[in-house]
């Protein structure tokens, strides 16, 4: 099913997620899927993605003062091209990086964070880190940050936020006023027009 694909699958690299169907499935993916696949990636990057509701204006509302980075199990071109299309390419550069090319072990592993903490120069106590995924929180989680579990995008199904609580995720938003609450963060008066 569509939930049971997001559960198992979301926040996973490409490469991860076909080793994971091909060990449930007992056989090799054919050639089409891989085709397929491809054909998807390849019009997501020409034509961007949809944004979660609330997330360019919370990004652009940050103080300055906040250092932040993307760690994603998806490749850094992917990250970068979906940043441009949204306006958000510099919110952020130089530090996204990928647990496909910066880490030897990516997502659930806490490598990827501790990595981009360590890229930040700050000590992954002292760390928040925002996911959405099953396998990106238990990475953030192990990681030793405080995690904010993000329950506020198209796939986020009835019951993703006590996923995301089952999972050890004490602190968990549905929307990004909610995360800018849970930041201590007063963004009304710095958010940009729509």
């Amino acid at each position: 099913s569509v939930a049971e694909a997001i559960e198992h699958y979301t926040g996973l690299s490409g490469r991860d997620v076909v080793g994971a169907i091909e060990e449930r499935i007992g056989r090799e993916l054919p050639a089409e899927f891989h085709q397929a696949t491809r054909t998807l990636r390849d019009r997501s990057l020409r034509e961007g993605i949809a944004a979660v509701a609330g997330a360019i204006q919370f990004v652009r509302a940050l103080p300055p003062s906040i250092r932040r980075a993307v760690a994603s199990s998806s490749s850094t071109r992917w990250v970068r091209t979906h940043l441009e299309h949204l306006g958000l390419a510099e919110a952020f550069e130089p530090h996204v990086y990928s647990g496909a090319e910066h880490v030897e072990r990516g997502k659930p592993e806490p490598d990827l964070y501790l990595h981009a903490a360590r890229q930040l120069d700050v000590e992954i106590g002292r760390t928040v880190i925002l996911e959405d995924s099953k396998v990106g929180a238990s990475g953030a989680l192990a990681s030793g940050a405080t995690v904010i579990g993000l329950a506020a995008g198209r796939h986020c199904f009835d019951g993703h936020a006590g996923m995301l609580r089952s999972l050890g995720v004490e602190h968990v938003a549905h929307s990004f006023d909610e995360v800018a609450r849970l930041l201590g963060l007063d963004q009304t008066s710095r958010r940009s027009p729509a």
